[in-house]
């Protein structure tokens, strides 16, 4: 039993490593250190700042789980700032609103909206950072 409790280690340290890094097309927590690795690697990358009271936010984010998994928006690094508690966050991103989208191309931000739902319009929203 010993023997397989450390053939696991390796996987639960991996796992510990990549805690709030956003891997492409997947959605993960905000932190400063993923954001700035993620704006040097130079890529796409979306801040989905939401709450989870928040009634826009659950309608944005089926749309965004669709688009972030199709082949063309693949690439797409997903950060989410928790609105309520993640206020560092919001004043480093200049955000007042929950449901707020913000996407970058590496380091430059290229375009954001507030409170949209529309699936064709976060679409074009994201295609700005690629």
């Amino acid at each position: 039993m010993k023997l397989l409790r450390f053939a696991f280690m390796p996987l639960a340290f991996a796992v510990y490593l990549m805690a709030g890094q956003a891997m492409a097309g997947e959605k993960a927590s905000f932190s400063q250190v993923a954001f700035e690795a993620a704006e040097r690697a130079g890529g796409p990358i979306l801040v989905d700042v939401a709450a989870s009271w928040c009634p826009t936010c659950r309608a944005q984010a089926p749309i965004l789980d669709q688009l972030v998994s199709e082949p063309k928006f693949k690439d797409f690094e997903v950060f989410v700032v928790d609105f309520d508690s993640q206020k560092d966050a919001l004043r480093l991103f200049g955000v007042r609103q929950q449901s707020t989208l913000i996407v970058f191309n590496g380091a430059t931000e290229v375009g954001r909206s507030v409170g949209d739902t529309g699936k064709a319009s976060i679409e074009a929203l994201l295609a700005k950072g690629l």
